[in-house]
């Protein structure tokens, strides 16, 4: 690191938070509270209906304001400002970073290398209304003049993963007529599955690829424009040079930048939605590559999920430290991953909407800060992203909240919850609040031994049962709760975290915006296909390339395999 901006490890901050952390190793979290009656109130924020509770984690007032120090020394706020004001901060792929700009409220200009970027941004939104409003009303029409009742939408990573799972959180919005699928995986199974039960005539296509290249997405696209003109029969023929085009042009739409590729597809360069270089993948479901989800909801309710993404922004942007959310989430991740050695996060909510809430979290927080090299180019000498895992509750608590309870790892939890229910039974929903609630609770104060032996008096193998029902609690969680999760709490959640991500990366001096260790896979996987193919191709990969054991010895065993096969 610079001298500007010298290395984490090198810093009086991060000796002081060490030293502290020593000194609060024997003080159990129950009691903090014992020692304080008003310890939820200190030790909890709140922005209008959303609380964060963070009293149940291993810290005191100190705590946070070592803290807020070692996020002032890395200068968390100017970095912020400066993402804010469109400088490169990407500096990897020297790119601004942006995707605040999509959910820009207000009437200020975002610029970028001298041009506001908001009158684009504006007319891209409007270009969605009039194309979701165009189909949800039945007004855009198939080949065949029939109406569109199943919109499949073709992407992977960001273009896949942050709009199927805003589109499932949203799913009291959605248009009962229209049914919105996902298909991301190259695995032929994941588009067969879908496509098999619906009809071309009635289906359109969300071709979701900036450079409209990604081998995945295309390759699905491909597969579905074949299925579409195969199933069109007599309407359309695929050889027909003069049909196919106006066929593919009325059941697939493009979010890309790349409209020769789009064109060249058979997709009407009118119905290619764009969006910016400054708009990373898992950051899109704010851009053009939210039109999935917008055609599932429609664009009023889209627009909320924008509005509640910018009123985290203008909180991040304008809050106090000791304040804001978005930071003070930050620093206690970074507490517990480099002074606590906790290097996993479950994140829990309470919400069967958010079933893939997790999984979004995984990519948004794992791709982000999953790096081991500094903005200098050297690497880090310090822990970066945690391990991202988690299930909806009450689902969870069957599967993986034993080890929570009882296991040898201290894993630090967020539970997430609502208020009021977006369904009719308020009988479910006072279980299920009973339920997160008891799991904070257990997690925190677990049982003592007295209460293991209590459980089983009087039973004739008490003294060999009692062991096992002890819990050592003291286990560290933070519990988010806001008043709905509809469009508006999802997108201020949403921020949140992202927001959160960004913190911990200026901390780590790292590039949260970029992602290079996804293209080395990409790479080998492109080589590796001829040799899949076919054994011949295989063989003269193993015997002029740098191939490893391993691998040279599974192609081999796959192609024995397909002979054995084909004898048979």
């Amino acid at each position: 690191m610079s001298a500007e901006h010298p290395r984490l490890d090198a810093l009086r901050e991060v000796a002081a938070l060490t030293r502290h952390r020593a000194d609060l190793l024997n003080t159990p979290i129950t009691m903090l509270f014992e020692g304080d009656p008003r310890r939820f109130e200190r030790m909890s924020r709140r922005l209008d209906d959303l609380l964060m509770d963070f009293s149940k984690q291993a810290i005191t007032a100190e705590t946070l304001r070592l803290l807020l120090e070692l996020a002032e020394a890395r200068g968390v706020t100017a970095r912020r400002d400066a993402m804010f004001a469109g400088e490169a901060i990407n500096v990897t792929e020297g790119r601004a970073v942006l995707h605040t700009a999509l959910r820009n409220r207000g009437d200020a200009a975002v610029m970028v290398d001298g041009e506001d970027v908001m009158p684009g941004v504006r007319a891209v939104l409007a270009q969605m209304r009039r194309f979701t409003d165009a189909v949800r009303t039945g007004a855009w029409r198939g080949h065949t003049g029939q109406r569109i009742t199943d919109v499949v939408n073709l992407g992977i990573g960001g273009s896949d993963l942050g709009p199927a799972m805003v589109t499932e959180a949203l799913w009291p919005d959605h248009q009962p007529d229209l049914r919105v699928h996902y298909v991301s995986n190259i695995d032929g199974a994941d588009l067969f599955r879908t496509l098999r039960s619906l009809d071309p005539a009635h289906t359109l296509f969300v071709v979701a690829s900036k450079t409209f290249t990604t081998i995945e997405t295309l390759t699905n696209a491909r597969t579905a424009r074949a299925w579409l003109l195969a199933g069109l029969g007599d309407t359309v023929h695929a050889d027909d040079a003069s049909s196919a085009p106006t066929a593919v042009s009325r059941h697939f739409v493009a979010v890309s930048t790349n409209t020769e590729a789009v064109q060249a597809f058979g997709i009407d360069p009118a119905n290619m939605f764009p969006f910016w270089d400054w708009v990373g993948g898992r950051y899109s479901v704010w851009s053009a590559i939210g039109l999935s989800v917008a055609l599932a909801v429609g664009m009023d309710v889209f627009e909320q999920f924008l509005a509640g993404a910018y009123a985290m922004d203008v909180h991040f942007k304008t809050a106090p430290i000791e304040d804001n959310l978005p930071i003070l989430l930050g620093m206690i991740g970074i507490w517990q991953v480099n002074f606590c050695d906790q290097g996993t996060l479950a994140v829990l909510p309470y919400d069967q909407g958010l079933a893939r809430f997790a999984a979004w979290l995984q990519q948004l927080d794992m791709e982000s800060n999953g790096k081991s090299v500094g903005l200098d180019g050297a690497p880090v000498g310090w822990q970066t992203g945690p391990v991202v895992f988690g299930e909806p509750g009450t689902n969870g608590q069957h599967a993986f909240y034993q080890l929570l309870h009882q296991g040898t790892p201290r894993v630090p939890c967020d539970f997430i919850a609502a208020v009021h229910p977006r369904h009719p039974w308020p009988e479910h929903h006072t279980l299920l609040l009973a339920n997160c609630f008891a799991q904070t609770q257990a997690l925190l104060v677990g049982r003592t031994e007295a209460g293991a032996r209590a459980s089983v008096a009087g039973r004739p193998d008490a003294e060999s049962l009692w062991p096992h029902k002890v819990f050592g609690g003291e286990r560290p969680t933070t519990t988010l709760v806001s008043d709905r999760l509809d469009a508006f709490g999802l997108g201020r959640l949403m921020a949140l975290y992202e927001h959160k991500v960004f913190v911990q990366g200026v901390i780590w001096g790292i590039n949260s915006f970029d992602q290079w260790g996804v293209e080395l896979g990409k790479a080998l996987a492109t080589a590796l296909v001829p040799a899949v193919a076919d054994a011949e191709a295989a063989a003269k990969l193993a015997a002029t390339s740098d191939l490893d054991g391993s691998t040279e010895g599974l192609l081999a065993w796959i192609a024995g395999r397909r002979e054995a096969a084909s004898e048979s």
